[in-house]
């Protein structure tokens, strides 16, 4: 009694409000170059591959460094591991201002990627102050934080106008490192690394850490992920551009249909985590796979007659919002299973499988682009989203199927 009387209480919804709000400053910055980039890219006159390997580096480093924050987070807790992350990506970001060779920006941008890492680091925390029936929800919520690429597509048009790309920059690492100083002072340990603290928990060697990295298990929600988190982003990137070429809508009317895209892919990350909850991941998964690979196939349709679209700009756009909000609902529901199957390792396994995720969406743009070049049709995109959606469910039907039959099954 005397025990339960000195031990904190911790406070769930306080730790899922600040990391939620943390992770939508830190999505803002890792997204920053969409905007002050092309202010960078008329100064320094970049080639169309320059411009895109300045794009995509913070992206590729935020998606890399994953796998080593969700361990120091696993060891050393998510508060001290959150805050060092926002002030080391604060720092770069605001370096970045004084930047002026092409390599310069490189290594900046490299630095600014480190804001994309705190996904790793949140999931982590997050999970440590529910329980597993609500650790879907929760982290549903957190993932609301990719609403944070949206903010920057408003905010830093103005704050670029106004101040320039420099002064921009150097307000964003200021929001940044001010978000570092209310995280840490409003924030608590998390319940596990508390006990730690006060020597009721044992500490773990690096090599408990990294073990379950080995389980195919691993591979397979990181190819989930890559579609639903790394397809979502790609697309998000790709279709003002598929708008303009196809359709021949201008850039503002393509914009802001990427805009609303991105938006509610976001928000309704919170919807499929409290489904996920409710029904169980694994059914959610299913309707995910299942409409996605069917929105896919309707979008792969080559086009018609004439060079004419197959499909109506209006049932265009219907269809490839259905496929981002199943991708959006999809995502929660795949660190769903994480927490249920890794519950001493969710910054390890979370960093991993975020990493993929993330590089799906640095490489399948990429990938749009040559293959819209091979082949001619605007419509390869879709095909190739088609063919990872299917090998996606197939592979956790075959999963399910082999665990039902088994009889101690257990969640796919």
């Amino acid at each position: 009694m005397a025990d339960s009387a000195v031990t904190p209480v911790p406070h769930p919804t306080r730790a899922l409000v600040l990391s939620t709000g943390a992770f939508t400053i830190c999505f803002a910055v890792w997204t920053i170059f969409a905007i002050i980039g092309l202010q960078i890219r008329e100064t320094l006159s970049l080639s169309e591959t320059q411009f895109g390997l300045l794009v995509g580096m913070p992206i590729l480093t935020g998606s890399l460094i994953r796998v080593l924050l969700g361990v120091w987070t696993d060891r050393l807790g998510g508060r001290t591991v959150f805050t060092l992350t926002m002030l080391a990506a604060a720092a770069a970001t605001f370096l970045l201002s004084f930047a002026q060779t092409y390599p310069q920006f490189l290594l900046a941008a490299l630095g600014v990627g480190i804001a994309g890492g705190s996904f790793a680091v949140g999931v982590a925390y997050v999970s440590r102050f529910y329980p597993a029936g609500r650790q879907g929800t929760a982290l549903g919520i957190f993932g609301v934080g990719n609403v944070g690429a949206a903010v920057t597509k408003f905010a830093a048009p103005f704050l670029m106008l106004a101040l320039g790309w420099q002064g921009a920059a150097q307000v964003y690492a200021a929001v940044l490192a001010l978000t570092a100083v209310l995280f840490w002072w409003l924030s608590e340990e998390d319940p596990v690394t508390a006990a730690r603290g006060r020597g009721e928990a044992p500490a773990r060697s690096f090599a408990a850490e990294f073990a379950p990295l080995a389980d195919i298990r691993v591979l397979r929600f990181s190819l989930y992920y890559f579609f639903v988190f790394g397809g979502f982003v790609a697309l998000a990137l790709w279709l003002p551009r598929y708008l303009v070429g196809v359709y021949g809508f201008d850039v503002a009317s393509a914009g802001m249909v990427g805009a609303a895209y991105s938006i509610p892919g976001s928000i309704f990350r919170a919807w499929g985590g409290a489904l996920s909850d409710r029904h169980g991941a694994r059914a959610v998964l299913y309707w995910t796979f299942g409409v996605s690979a069917l929105a896919a196939l309707a979008l792969s349709l080559p086009l018609g007659a004439a060079g004419q679209p197959g499909l109506s700009p209006a049932a265009f756009i219907a269809l490839v919002f259905v496929l981002g909000l199943f991708m959006a609902i999809g995502k929660a529901a795949v660190f769903k299973h994480i927490p249920v199957y890794y519950p001493q390792n969710v910054g390890a396994v979370g960093g991993m499988v975020g990493m993929i995720g993330g590089l799906g969406g640095f490489v399948l743009p990429i990938a749009f682009g040559w293959l819209k070049d091979a082949t001619g049709l605007w419509s390869s995109c879709f095909m190739l989203l088609f063919l990872i959606v299917a090998a996606c469910f197939a592979w956790m039907h075959l999963t399910v199927r082999r665990l039902d039959r088994t009889p101690a099954g257990q969640p796919a």
